[in-house]
């Protein structure tokens, strides 16, 4: 008989990896198939919202965190000096750019934190971010009114958190 196991033992052996392994990528495979489900809700215990989502879970799939993204277009340059409108829409180009670089887009946001000058401008914002998120996938959100952002022609700011499969 040759050194090592019997063919039995490792027959036995052998099958017991493969099942370890089979084991393995099944739960593997079932993380990775996990379905993504964002769920929006607005609980009548809380007041009525504005273009945002009071609660917002999320399972499944993988976190894009995308940093603030500001007027600049991808060479660098400042768009609308002076002009929030032109600023906000190169803001929510930008994101929307940074959500498909990683597979995502604005119905993945589950939420938003938004850094503006002047509060007074709110109105602009919200006309702009209707343009990209439907009222049925709107994320948590904060506004901040700010006295300055990193650069003083910049006149907003915004981040996201996005879940995609």
């Amino acid at each position: 008989m040759s050194h090592g196991a019997s063919p039995d033992v490792s027959h036995r052996r052998n099958r017991c990896v493969a099942g370890v392994v089979v084991a393995l990528v099944a739960m593997w495979s079932g993380a990775r198939l996990e379905a993504q489900v964002i769920r929006r809700t607005n609980p009548p215990t809380l007041s009525p919202t504005t273009g945002y989502s009071h609660v917002v879970e999320a399972t499944g799939g993988r976190t894009i965190w995308i940093s603030g993204q500001v007027a600049l277009d991808s060479t660098g340059a400042l768009v609308g000096a002076g002009d929030v409108q032109k600023q906000v829409e190169q803001v929510y180009e930008n994101l929307r750019r940074a959500l498909a670089a990683a597979g995502a887009t604005f119905a993945d946001v589950v939420k938003m934190n938004t850094y503006m000058l002047d509060a007074a401008n709110v109105g602009v914002l919200r006309e702009v971010r209707a343009k990209y998120l439907r009222p049925d996938q709107l994320p948590a959100s904060t506004f901040v009114a700010v006295s300055g952002l990193a650069r003083p022609e910049w006149l907003v700011e915004i981040e996201v958190i996005a879940v995609v499969r």
